[in-house]
């Protein structure tokens, strides 16, 4: 809610898991107890150019157990002598003000803030573990997966089992044909001996025929 003119924080709503705050640009200048009631898991709060003058109005960011990083640019209250020491002695919570802490080192960016938290998150999640469901689903996932491959194995097996038939139907078939060639030689052999036999019948009986005629005579 940043340059809207904000003056109260009176209807703020209830915002139990909200961390991160901008309220900069504004005309806020106390009413700080609606935050604790309203926000109580806030870690970083922006207040730059607000019309804070004073430490009695940061008394009730106490209630804030979890705060970490404040911000006050350009509120009248940075121009209190002592003013970082006072806040860090007020609010004993805060690691960081105005993005530096008490040994004036600076505040991590938000983006490696943001990554910390993931990671928290992930942890927790880690801990508690898959969903319900969720490992029954891998072990579908890894029995499709070995079903798949021993499908592709098996289609290669075929495919080999079929080449090797083919090729045996093939020489099967030269044999057969070798087969066929050999036994009409024979049979064209066995036709021509017979013709040879029949001739040699047939001149025998002509010689005994001519042979009994002539003791007729």
């Amino acid at each position: 809610m940043i340059n809207v003119e904000l003056s109260s924080l009176a209807r703020l709503p209830n915002l139990n898991k909200l961390r991160k705050l901008e309220l900069s640009n504004n005309k806020i200048s106390g009413g700080l107890e609606v935050l604790a009631e309203k926000c109580p898991n806030l870690t970083h709060l922006n207040l730059s150019g607000n019309k804070i003058k004073d430490l009695s109005a940061l008394e009730a960011l106490q209630n804030l157990k979890n705060l970490k990083s404040l911000d006050l640019f350009n509120c009248e209250i940075t121009t209190l002598e002592d003013y970082r020491e006072s806040i860090f002695e007020l609010l004993q919570q805060i690691t960081y003000l105005d993005g530096f802490d008490q040994e004036d080192n600076e505040a991590p960016d938000s983006g490696a803030e943001d990554d910390e938290d993931g990671d928290e998150d992930d942890e927790e999640e880690d801990e508690a573990g898959p969903p319900e469901g969720f490992e029954e689903e891998e072990e579908e996932e890894e029995e499709e997966e070995e079903d798949d491959e021993a499908g592709s194995e098996l289609g290669e097996g075929e495919e080999e089992v079929g080449l090797s038939y083919l090729m045996r139907e093939e020489i099967q078939d030269e044999e057969d044909d070798d087969d066929y060639v050999e036994g009409e030689e024979e049979e064209e052999e066995d036709e021509e001996e017979e013709e040879e036999e029949g001739l040699r019948g047939e001149k025998r009986k002509r010689d005994a025929e001519d042979d009994g005629e002539e003791e007729d005579d």
